[in-house]
């Protein structure tokens, strides 16, 4: 079986966050920081052969002073990313190994990804080139243009809201990038979709929250303890702890 190259993004701002110490992304959960959850998943799978994590380069002096150890002991690569997130993800594709040919993407403020979702989507992504986790929109939808009063009611059939890990075959995924121009993706499948390539969905997961605030931790630590205890031939590693088992 062909195994995936991961890139997860963990360059961003964290604009809405709003902790004077951390980014989203580097804050503590269950005793961990949030982008060790998801980079732990995927290491310990075994179709899984590459790590990338790309971090913003003003990051980068501090994230080895605080990760150098995990990034020895687990062995995955690091790179800096760009302005916008298809940059970052850019360079993260640049650094894939010539062995690999499927790509995986994941947004590193999604903590909470179970290995049910993940197969389904590299599954999918074998099977047909492009695949993402989505879960149907169950509310009502409202639009509004300046935030203060309601212009319309939007009909929510046939909507979805997409997550991430999203998984691609690596040369859909770098036709995708190659060809963007000026344009700004504000996921992958949107890049892959723009070329006319078919984007298929998975079920995703309401477990598989993304963190923007601050009050989002307490959210996803509850639904860590909610999720489902991992496989048994998970490989552990000196990082792991009790979350192996949760």
């Amino acid at each position: 079986m062909s195994k995936f190259a991961v890139i997860l993004v963990a360059a961003g701002q964290s604009s809405r966050f709003k902790d004077q110490f951390h980014k989203k992304q580097f804050a503590i959960l269950d005793q961990r920081p949030v982008w060790l959850h998801s980079a732990e998943k995927f290491l310990a799978r075994n179709d899984v052969g590459q790590l990338i994590v790309v971090i913003a380069a003003e990051d980068r002096e501090d994230f080895f002073s605080r990760f150098g150890a995990n990034i020895a002991v687990l062995g995955f690569d690091v790179v800096d990313g760009g302005i916008h997130r298809h940059e970052s993800v850019a360079n993260g594709l640049a650094k894939v190994g010539a062995e690999f040919k499927f790509v995986a993407v994941h947004d590193a403020a999604r903590p909470c990804i179970v290995d049910e979702l993940v197969e389904n989507c590299f599954s999918k992504a074998r099977e047909t080139g492009a695949a993402i986790p989505a879960i149907p929109v169950d509310g009502t939808v409202k639009k509004s243009a300046d935030g203060k009063r309601i212009d319309e009611t939007v009909d929510r059939s046939g909507m979805y809201v997409a997550q991430t890990p999203q998984a691609f075959r690596r040369d859909v995924l770098e036709k995708a990038y190659a060809s963007l121009g000026q344009f700004r993706p504000t996921d992958d499948a949107q890049a892959v979709e723009r070329m006319g390539h078919p984007v298929a969905i998975v079920p995703g997961s309401p477990l598989n929250i993304k963190l923007t605030t601050r009050q989002d931790l307490k959210l996803a630590s509850a639904c860590i303890k909610a999720m489902p205890a991992p496989r048994l031939d998970a490989k552990p590693h000196p990082f792991s702890g009790d979350n192996l088992w949760r």
